[in-house]
């Protein structure tokens, strides 16, 4: 696993609930449970912190990483898709962004495309990317971010046919590829909660062990953000398997938590003081935790 994509994981489920910060010296030694070593926590973390995701500060001979404003927007973003229990409902518009961005700025138009695919756009034909999600705010943002205005045309319209909206669907993404990428996890997953399940109750599986494999769940789960487009359940396939991946994933989830988040606080609060945590949270108010 990816020592970058890791440390991502770590922020959005644990880091950013206790002031999104942490001491260098305690990302390392979550990091080591899942064999990354000092050398590739530290590359992993300096290149966030040159892209703009975490900002460093020193305290005496501590370095500490905090998410900025940028990353702290990007891990509420994919905690609320990650944790969404229910599709929206469809309000029956297609949202349609264009853009006709010169080569010249090519590195815009290739960061802009990763960027609408991480939202849950697809691309109808070349330049023409379409959702049927109200995703104003985010191609505003986007527009905004990387200063195209000159270069995009937006539209929310209706479809008229000749055909229905499935076409629309079948040509915009492979629903069939992703939902095999749900019955693989589905395959998995379901065996390895059976197993945590049957250790944590008998006392076999220690607070870190549920660490890992609560960091482990989330980290392939949230894969699927890049993937999923997130469709409203009117567009969906009859034999859509996203919800029962949910349903897994929440079970799972819901049995690790309390011992993984255990194990996360001891190693915590090594280089980190403890009143740092947000007032709110609590394992037991996640809403994958009722």
């Amino acid at each position: 696993m990816n020592t970058r994509s890791m440390i991502f994981t770590l922020y959005g489920d644990y880091i950013r609930h206790y002031g999104n910060k942490i001491w260098i010296g305690s990302l390392i030694r979550l990091l080591n449970e899942f064999g990354h070593n000092d050398q590739a926590v530290r590359a992993a973390i300096s290149r966030m912190n040159k892209q703009g995701w975490v900002q460093a500060e020193k305290k005496g001979n501590k370095s500490y990483y905090f998410l900025t404003d940028r990353g702290a927007k990007r891990m509420e973003e994919a905690a609320n898709r990650i944790f969404k229990l229910n599709p929206e409902k469809w309000d029956g518009k297609w949202r349609m962004l264009m853009y006709t961005i010169p080569e010249e700025i090519r590195n815009i138009r290739d960061e802009l495309r990763k960027e609408l695919v991480w939202s849950g756009f697809g691309t109808m034909s070349n330049s023409v990317w379409i959702s049927p999600n109200k995703l104003e705010k985010q191609v505003d943002d986007l527009i905004e971010k990387y200063d195209i205005k000159e270069y995009v045309d937006f539209f929310i319209a209706s479809y008229d046919g000749p055909h229905d909206n499935s076409r629309i669907m079948d040509k915009s993404w492979n629903l069939e590829e992703i939902n095999q990428k749900y019955k693989d996890f589905i395959t998995e997953y379901s065996q390895k909660y059976i197993i945590a399940k049957s250790n944590i109750q008998k006392g076999a599986m220690t607070d870190a062990e549920c660490f890992v494999e609560r960091t482990k769940l989330v980290h392939e789960y949230r894969k699927f953000l890049f993937v999923d487009p997130g469709l409203p359940e009117e567009l969906l396939p009859e034999q859509w398997l996203g919800g029962h991946a949910a349903s897994l994933f929440t079970e799972y989830y819901r049995e690790l938590a309390e011992p993984a988040l255990h194990f996360f606080e001891s190693v915590f609060q090594e280089g980190n003081e403890m009143d740092h945590k947000d007032e709110e949270y609590d394992v037991m108010d996640h809403p994958f935790i009722l």
